[in-house]
């Protein structure tokens, strides 16, 4: 039986994060779907504001950006319906529950986002389908089961 890629989904965070650090968790986390140890998972939200906020904020990442996408190529979930959002709200609210309703409809093991102020708060249940983790905590845990899996 083959290794099957963890299947992560990215917030607009993350993506931005690991495009502008050379290194850091985050990077190691596009480096993982780039080496496709991650299947990286991105809703059409994420890309619009990575693509806003790269033109606004950081237009020297441009190239970068595109060139990420080209060699990750990551998949493109579906938009989650309304019922799936606005079932979502009570936990991150308005602005945040598009992405996590993406995240939850998309079968993603992972959810990776800095945005530690909505995603990571009493409101959000821990027993979710998908493991809402920092950058930083997602590769610990990638750490972990590789030295678990690891032959003794």
């Amino acid at each position: 039986m083959g290794f099957k890629p963890w299947r992560v989904f990215l917030d607009t965070s993350a993506l931005l994060a690991g495009l502008i650090s050379s290194k850091g968790a985050a990077r190691e986390v596009l480096s993982g779907g780039e080496m496709r140890v991650f299947e990286i998972l991105v809703s059409s939200q994420v890309l619009l504001e990575a693509d806003r906020n790269i033109e606004k904020k950081f237009p020297r990442l441009l190239m970068e950006y595109r060139d990420y996408m080209r060699s990750c190529e990551p998949t493109l979930v579906a938009d989650p319906t309304p019922a799936q959002v606005k079932a979502a709200v009570p936990m991150v609210g308005e602005d945040d529950a598009p992405i996590l309703a993406a995240a939850l409809q998309s079968g993603a093991q992972f959810l990776i986002t800095w945005n530690t102020r909505h995603f990571m708060t009493p409101k959000v249940p821990k027993d979710l389908p998908v493991q809402i983790l920092n950058p930083g905590e997602f590769i610990e845990e990638w750490m972990r089961f590789l030295r678990e899996s690891a032959p003794s």
